[in-house]
């Protein structure tokens, strides 16, 4: 018999050494080779580390453990052929060995031509096995290498998705990779005109250049429009009926739509002109996969240059605004700022954007405004330049973004101010002379002769208004020369002194309403730096409002407390209340309150000169009021070092 084989290793694994002995003659005749083994224990030497082309195995050996070892052995070697040599053939046994996947068998008596043959056919049924196996195995490792490149092609596909907004560029790479994908011969990117109603080719791949510029087609009759119309994909190839028109002639087609929030405007498609090979399903996935990317990419760019768009708008509306305009993020970095802050801040022309507020801005109140956000007591204050010009500084917080800072020129406002302020002053100091004269001589007409009630009653009435016009003519006077400079000088000051000493000149006034005032000091209060005349006009001011807006047997609360080396001092009263609607006007000169009664005298000057006494002393001044339950107003005082 020839030997179509190879030489091969057989294991035999047998006690009886005759039989061996036999086996292993024919064997080696046949140019293999032959291990014997008289043991399972001592076969496994054999097994590793490769197995022998055949086992053949005695059926004594090969039940030990009802089989266990065969079983073991098929486990680990799958494909192996074992043959077992059984002495006297028993069909229970062999139909239990042929279950747990014994190949074949021999029984006596043993012939040449049988031991040749079992041998040589089960190497060639398990190098067939083997060859089936491997070619599996490679059509499977080429299925698998494909998804993989499919896999590759998409991953790369939504990196640049997300990573340009070229759009060109990825649409572009999208038509190209659909091509690849189907193994088609052309692809095509349409979008629908809505000026026209046409599709045009947005992308294309191995189309003509000149055809692509001129390409236009209707949606009415066309296979691209009618996926426009039904939302739906088409596939058209030789078992199709060609009934609806394809602009070019093509062997099969495949077109799948681009959708955005349910309108489809647009088609992505390939074809073969030349080619007669039909697409598959997979081919309409993956292409509506791809039309995803291509639907993603149009509109992130038209997002992008929405926002582009409405970036410039803003920014051209900032840099022409007159106001300054300045906004950080959440480190308190330069986000926006516009022509007319970097003019007020003084900047340099070009301030780099990111750039930390805390390097280049000079102005320390506004800074500390916003480098102590929340913890600041006010968000205004007003920034003086160089050129002599006011602003108006306010710090807003913007959630999610940061802060911003709008600077409004006010100069032409402190001018007016000023000048009005000179003329009160001038006006007020003429007044004095008439109004001193005025009074003297009303209290001269009892002594002139015998007046009558009635004419008492008017001499009282004009006395009580000179009193009040003079009163208001002080308040002027006081107010003038706090905004013109005088009364400066300004020393340490004790504000627990200053405060005992109001309330002792007060207290004829408390005992007339029967109302308490109670102090509130920490201990060690620090001093502050300033003139002693304007602090005890600042309280006498302050709590001589409190008594006289609040009701009697009422109590004023005076408390002071340290805060980051400031002292905030409040005065709280249970009055009326100031109403909403006149808090922002309150410390305005000659403004008062609509709620209060005529009856109750006052010159609307003495929140005036508290403000002005508060800007003098670098402080800050604000009030909270709740109608009928009272006001309270708050100081911030710096701490002298």
């Amino acid at each position: 018999m020839s030997n179509p084989s190879q030489p091969q290793i057989i294991l035999i694994i047998n006690k009886d050494t005759q039989t061996n002995y036999l086996m292993e003659r024919i064997i080696k005749a046949n140019g293999h080779t032959v291990e014997v083994a008289t043991s399972i224990q001592n076969a496994k030497q054999f097994l590793a580390p490769f197995p022998p082309a055949i086992i053949i195995v005695e059926e004594s050996i090969a039940k030990e453990n009802s089989f266990s070892w065969v079983e073991e052995l098929r486990i680990q070697h799958p494909i192996l052929p074992i043959l077992l040599y059984t002495p006297q053939e028993d069909p229970a046994t062999l139909k239990i060995a042929l279950r747990l996947g014994i190949n074949d068998y021999l029984s006596p008596p043993l012939t040449r031509d049988e031991i040749v043959h079992a041998v040589e056919s089960n190497i060639k049924k398990t190098q067939l096995l083997k060859n089936y196996v491997l070619l599996e195995s490679r059509r499977a490792t080429q299925q698998l290498q494909a998804r993989v490149n499919e896999l590759e092609i998409m991953t790369r596909l939504g990196r640049l998705v997300t990573s340009t907004l070229n759009l060109d560029d990825v649409l572009k790479h999208i038509v190209d990779a659909a091509v690849e994908l189907t193994g088609s011969e052309e692809g095509s990117l349409l979008l629908l005109d809505e000026k026209t109603g046409e599709l045009y080719m947005r992308a294309s791949r191995n189309f003509n250049e000149d055809f692509v510029s001129t390409f236009r087609l209707p949606i009415q009759d066309s296979l691209a429009g009618m996926v426009l119309r039904t939302g739906e994909a088409v596939v058209l190839d030789d078992s199709t009926p060609q009934k609806i028109k394809t602009s070019y002639l093509v062997q099969s087609l495949v077109y799948v739509p681009l959708i955005l929030k349910g309108q489809v405007f647009g088609v992505l498609g390939v074809d073969n002109r030349h080619s007669r090979k039909n697409f598959k399903q997979n081919d309409v996935l993956m292409l509506s996969t791809l039309a995803e990317f291509a639907v993603i990419a149009i509109e992130n760019a038209r997002l992008f240059t929405e926002t582009t768009n409405e970036q410039n708008k803003l920014q051209t509306i900032i840099s022409r605004i007159e106001d300054g305009v300045l906004v950080l993020d959440q480190d308190n970095r330069i986000l926006l700022i516009n022509r007319s802050a970097i003019h007020t801040f003084e900047f340099e022309e070009n301030v780099p954007l990111g750039t930390p507020i805390q390097n280049i801005l000079t102005d320390i109140e506004l800074l500390s405004i916003i480098l102590r956000g929340e913890e600041n007591l006010t968000n205004r204050t007003e920034i003086n330049t160089s050129d002599e010009h006011t602003y108006s500084a306010q710090v807003t917080p913007i959630p999610g973004v940061g802060l911003a800072v709008t600077l409004h020129d006010i100069s032409y406002l402190k001018k007016l101010d000023r000048i009005k302020s000179d003329f009160v002053s001038t006006v007020s100091h003429d007044l004095r002379s008439p109004l001193t004269a005025i009074l003297g001589y009303t209290e001269l007409i009892e002594r002139a002769g015998t007046i009558n009630d009635l004419q008492k009653e008017f001499v009282k009435r004009v006395q009580t208004s000179v009193h009040n016009i003079t009163s208001l003519v002080d308040d002027l006077l006081n107010l003038g020369r706090i905004e013109a400079g005088f009364d400066t000088r300004k020393e340490l000051v004790d504000l627990e002194y200053f405060i005992e000493h109001s309330v002792d000149n007060l207290f004829a006034e408390l005992q007339v309403r029967n109302q308490n005032i109670k102090v509130e000091l920490p201990d060690d209060l620090p001093q502050i730096f300033g003139s002693p005349v304007q602090i005890r006009q600042l309280l006498e001011n302050l709590l001589g409002n409190a008594i006289k807006y609040s009701p009697n047997n009422s109590q004023i609360f005076v408390r002071l407390r340290l805060e980051q080396k400031q002292i905030i001092m409040q005065i709280q009263d249970q009055g009326v209340g100031i109403p909403s609607v006149d808090l922002p006007y309150i410390f305005d000169k000659f403004y008062r309150s609509g709620n209060i009664s005529t009856e109750i005298p006052g010159t609307g000057l003495g929140l005036a000169i508290v403000k002005s006494i508060v800007e003098n002393h670098q402080g800050r001044i604000w009030v909270d009021s709740i109608m009928g339950e009272g006001s309270t107003f708050t100081i911030v005082f710096p701490i002298s070092e």
